[in-house]
């Protein structure tokens, strides 16, 4: 339960005494209530709000936090985030703030931690058919969408996103950090 600072320490304690160090830790989670994603934006409510950025910006901070001193010899933590937190899609109002929070999130860590040899990172990956893109209403149009308009006519798969975040955790991508990696076949780049 990353709302329970508790929980996340006994986690992190657990790890550490079972394997003593870390070298990646993968943030891919995310909340926002159903009611809160739909409808007039200034209608979201301060409770849903605060929960939001709770659970899908701040945990990230608080978990890279707890990592950081068991990345003895540096490491990599990637997130996932979406073209939500930078442009406005229908349907995912407050998960773009969230989202916008959780990038800015990613910079400021990878400022602090770079001295340690801790890269972090974000992938921002196309619309997927999950279960978590089902509370988004209207996802199958926006994948439709995606397929019709990204330069490579479809929409990615989730092992193509492993595979980005692989290469971000990798030696391979020992020279990035603070970014946003768009793998969403090309749709970002897309004026229309």
């Amino acid at each position: 339960n990353v709302e329970d600072d508790a929980q996340i320490e006994a986690t992190f304690e657990t790890i550490s005494q079972q394997w003593g160090k870390i070298d990646i830790l993968i943030h891919c989670l995310a909340y926002a209530g159903k009611e809160e994603l739909s409808g007039d934006f200034s209608n979201i409510s301060r409770q849903g709000f605060s929960r939001a950025l709770d659970i899908s910006t701040y945990s990230l901070t608080k978990l890279a936090g707890a990592a950081k001193p068991m990345m003895t010899n540096g490491g990599s933590i990637v997130t996932l985030t979406y073209l939500g937190g930078v442009k406005v899609i229908p349907n995912y109002n407050l998960m773009g703030i969230a989202k916008a929070g959780l990038e800015m999130s990613v910079r400021y860590l990878a400022a602090e931690m770079g001295q340690n040899n801790i890269r972090v990172n974000a992938i921002s990956a196309g619309p997927i058919r999950t279960l978590a893109s089902s509370a988004v209403g209207g996802i199958l149009d926006m994948i439709h969408h995606v397929e019709e308009v990204a330069p490579l006519r479809r929409t990615v798969t989730q092992l193509e996103v492993g595979n980005a975040a692989a290469f971000l955790c990798s030696d391979l991508a020992s020279g990035i950090t603070g970014q946003v990696l768009y793998v969403d076949a090309g749709y970002e780049i897309m004026g229309m």
